[in-house]
């Protein structure tokens, strides 16, 4: 299949499965409980969206495997569609109990270890495993332990910034766009790159403010897992620093925040993740979204030239 019908294939059926799954979950209610302690900005308005339609992205990552099936493509899918279950465990969870918290955190932390340790030594021993060509080659003491942080890191970090209107989803596609200088473009690559692209292309369609539907933790499992394993099964590790800029900051501004907190008693931000920060200070989401947009290209693409 060329990559063109690649590609229409998997944003009309993107389009087409989402706008139907849109209607199921409005029958049937399934929406998410707001945070009581979250910016409490239109509460009424996003408690009414339906909160899971990152099912979607593991429909059509089975889909993926099913249309070309081989080792490869069974090993780079297995990861984010697994993080995936994890994430709709969690907002099924949050559905049929009717709150904010799913899986205790504790527990969540234990299944996404599981799943990216597994998966780290099964790229390690198919012989796939590196930081980055020419850094710590043969040194797997090193690169197994610091890949398995990265892998599960990065799922959580994606997590962390799914929480305005298309923020998660558009910053994925840019991180896609930055991964095309940095890994190699074969055959497989080129068309889980596509894939992704197209699929995930679809979502934001219905995702963008004001947004028909959230991905959940369901979604944002899946893409950071995607993300994770589109670097590591390339033996490019790194290659999450730049393509991964700004799930990484928003990452680190909430760990510095529960540092300041639990250490000082004080808050460096207004309110963490990062996003939300900006959304205190009054900035519209839309502004904050975009700019995130900006600044993931910009200082994406400045990290990609040094590794390159």
């Amino acid at each position: 299949m060329t990559k063109f019908l690649t590609g229409v294939l998997f944003f009309s059926l993107s389009l087409i499965l989402q706008y139907i799954w849109i209607k199921i979950q409005r029958k049937i209610h399934l929406t998410q409980q707001q945070k009581s302690y979250g910016v409490n900005i239109e509460v009424e308005i996003k408690s009414k969206t339906p909160s899971m339609g990152g099912v979607i992205f593991i429909v059509l990552g089975i889909f993926a495997i099913i249309i070309n099936f081989s080792k490869e493509t069974l090993i780079f899918w297995s990861l984010p569609i697994l993080s995936g279950l994890v994430g709709f465990i969690d907002d099924w969870l949050k559905f049929t109990s009717h709150s904010s918290e799913g899986f205790k955190s504790l527990s969540k932390l234990k299944m996404q270890l599981i799943i990216c340790g597994i998966w780290v030594l099964t790229i390690f021993f198919t012989g796939q495993l590196g930081i980055w060509p020419g850094i710590f080659e043969g040194w797997w003491i090193i690169s197994i332990p610091l890949t398995f942080l990265i892998t599960a890191g990065t799922i959580n970090a994606v997590n962390i910034t799914d929480g305005l209107d298309g923020l998660a989803a558009g910053n994925f596609l840019i991180s896609l766009a930055i991964l095309l200088l940095l890994i190699p473009l074969n055959e497989m690559n080129s068309e889980i790159l596509t894939e992704l692209f197209f699929m995930v292309s679809g979502f934001l369609f219905f995702n963008v403010r004001p947004a028909k539907t959230f991905m959940g933790d369901t979604g944002s499992h899946f893409l950071g897992g995607a993300l994770a394993a589109l670097c590591v099964i390339n033996s490019r590790t790194l290659a999450i620093i730049p393509s991964g800029f700004i799930f990484i900051v928003e990452m680190l501004s909430s760990a510095v925040q529960i540092f300041t907190i639990r250490k000082f008693n004080k808050k460096i931000f207004l309110m963490a993740p990062l996003h939300h920060h900006f959304q205190k200070k009054g900035m519209d989401e839309t502004a904050v979204t975009i700019r995130f947009y900006i600044a993931h290209a910009v200082f994406g693409l400045m990290l990609a030239l040094i590794l390159l």
